[in-house]
């Protein structure tokens, strides 16, 4: 299904209400709950920069992404570009490919560009994220714990491209993933 066929969905900021269905949202979307204690940690030390649910007309949440802050690792060079990390998207699973989670990225790349954000970073399925413009050529130009195709990039401004290549460090909780 196409990101048309998501029906009627609304795309709201995280509230404190929603943290027992994020949490188990996001523990049934994935073979275990590494990402839902990732959230949790992210959230709960403040290196969350946007979170989002997407709801369905009969106002359960169907969908959540989450982004946290990424900064450079050395004083210098990209100091001034503001680099967020995608990770993760969450679809329950009997609602999985049908436009849920292309919204959610597409409504929250919007976002970010409004608040300022200039590169975003995802670490996922390769034949997934290009459609949204993340691309793994730019990404080689950002040095972290991550590499190969897996690792994408994308600019949300021009301007951020001409302090690239970087070295970038990921929030603390990551280091549950290197």
């Amino acid at each position: 299904m196409s990101d048309s066929d998501a029906p009627n969905l609304t795309i709201r900021d995280v509230t404190p209400a929603d943290e027992v269905v994020v949490r188990d949202l996001v523990t049934a979307a994935f073979p275990s709950d590494v990402e839902a204690r990732l959230v949790h940690t992210l959230r709960h030390c403040g290196a969350l920069v946007l979170e989002q649910v997407a709801v369905d007309a009969d106002g359960q949440v169907v969908g959540h992404i989450a982004y946290s802050r990424v900064t450079p690792a050395a004083i210098g060079r990209g100091q001034a570009i503001q680099i967020v990390c995608l990770a993760p998207v969450s679809v329950w699973p009997d609602r999985q490919k049908s436009g849920i989670g292309s919204a959610l990225i597409r409504a929250s790349l919007d976002r970010l560009k409004e608040l300022g954000e200039e590169l975003v970073l995802v670490l996922g399925p390769p034949a997934y994220y290009p459609r949204f413009g993340f691309d793994p050529v730019l990404a080689k130009k950002v040095q972290g714990p991550y590499a190969g195709d897996a690792f994408m990039a994308l600019a949300l401004s021009e301007s951020c491209l001409r302090h690239l290549p970087i070295e970038v460090a990921f929030a603390t909780p990551f280091e549950d993933f290197e």
